[in-house]
């Protein structure tokens, strides 16, 4: 199903733009994204800031990740002339409304994260024994 402005998709059609969607923003790089352009609001984050914030993500994965935001419109995207470059981003309106349904996922994770690793736990085992 193809969806237009304004109509929603069906999830479970292989075609549905929703999935592309959902796989640009469920991933943990834009979560962490998100989350900490979202606390600069309304002001800029540099790209390097980001990074530096952003354990364990290389230049690459985080360029993609800011590329998407921007890409969907959910970041806005300035670069300051100068040697090197210095980029900066800063979330929209959209972006910023994105921010509530993440931080849910994220205290829902923090908050079950003993169960789930218990539950690997056991099913590790299993597989060893079993």
């Amino acid at each position: 199903m193809t969806s237009s402005r304004g109509s929603r998709g069906d999830l479970f059609a292989p075609g549905c733009p929703t999935r592309r969607l959902l796989d640009r923003i469920g991933t943990k790089w834009t979560s962490m994204a998100v989350k900490l352009l979202a606390e600069a609001a309304p002001e800029e984050v540099r790209f390097a800031e980001l990074q530096r914030r952003m354990a364990g993500v290389s230049q690459k994965m985080l360029s993609v990740t800011l590329r998407n935001l921007v890409h969907d419109g959910l970041a806005e995207r300035r670069v300051e002339p100068a040697v090197p470059p210095r980029v900066h981003y800063r979330l929209t309106e959209l972006g910023l409304s994105l921010e509530g349904p993440l931080a849910a996922v994220r205290e829902w994770a923090e908050a079950h994260m003993a169960e789930i690793d218990r539950a690997n736990a056991r099913a590790e085992k299993e597989q060893r024994t079993g």
